[in-house]
């Protein structure tokens, strides 16, 4: 049996929040491919606003990398947001008919402030260990619900979104965020350890926030 890793430590720590944004009902309609379109579209505008944000944190821990690999597989991480899936949002929201032009400036609900709060106190509060706190996460967990996906839904925009997060790429660019933030654990003060645990579960129930606001709820 494995040893217990600092992440598996934060994750478990987390539940059962974890549990709840994995096993969110909006990650079990998109996998049945019984989403409603009006969820959806809700959804991407949300977490393409999300995802803008979600750049700037990355870069936060490309600059704080420790090592040119880490630099260079967070900086791999970051094209494939600002390339790919850039493209997927587009494609997406033009076959649901979404007006990417009324974005801005926008009422966004409370978890998108609470979400864009938390990441900019996780990349100025601490260091590298503080931002991968609030990466990981986030990521692992859409790992975790698309991963379990049998069989990929249809139209393409819920297929795809499927897809690209339970992919070999997505996995190895999960475990790389674990290990870096692993890495980080031996090197932490009590006070700086009690502050990656905070924001790791903070990020954690946000997730599952972020999918209630995609109903129209808002936690």
């Amino acid at each position: 049996m494995s040893e217990q890793t600092f992440c598996d430590e934060l994750r478990e720590n987390s539940e059962p929040a974890w549990t709840r944004a994995a096993t969110h009902r909006f990650t079990r309609e998109l996998a049945a491919g019984t989403l409603d379109d009006d969820v959806f579209r809700r959804y991407l505008r949300l977490d393409y606003e999300f995802v803008t944000d979600l750049t700037g944190v990355i870069g936060h821990a490309i600059a704080d990398a420790p090592t040119m690999d880490a630099t260079q597989r967070l900086s791999t991480f970051l094209s494939s947001v600002v390339g790919p899936e850039n493209d997927y949002f587009e494609r997406a929201f033009d076959a649901l008919d979404v007006k990417t032009e009324v974005f801005f400036p926008s009422k966004d609900p409370d978890v998108a402030q609470a979400f864009r709060d938390l990441f900019g106190h996780a990349t100025t509060a601490g260091g590298y260990a503080e931002t991968l706190a609030v990466l990981v996460p986030v990521e692992w967990i859409y790992l975790t619900w698309a991963s379990a996906v049998e069989t990929h839904p249809d139209p393409f925009y819920l297929r795809e979104w499927v897809d690209v997060h339970a992919s070999a790429d997505f996995e190895e660019t999960v475990a790389m965020l674990r290990d870096q933030l692993d890495r980080e654990a031996a090197t932490l003060s009590p006070r700086r350890r009690t502050r990656v645990e905070r924001l790791f579960a903070r990020a954690v129930t946000l997730e599952g926030a972020f999918f209630d606001a995609a109903y129209g709820g808002d936690a």
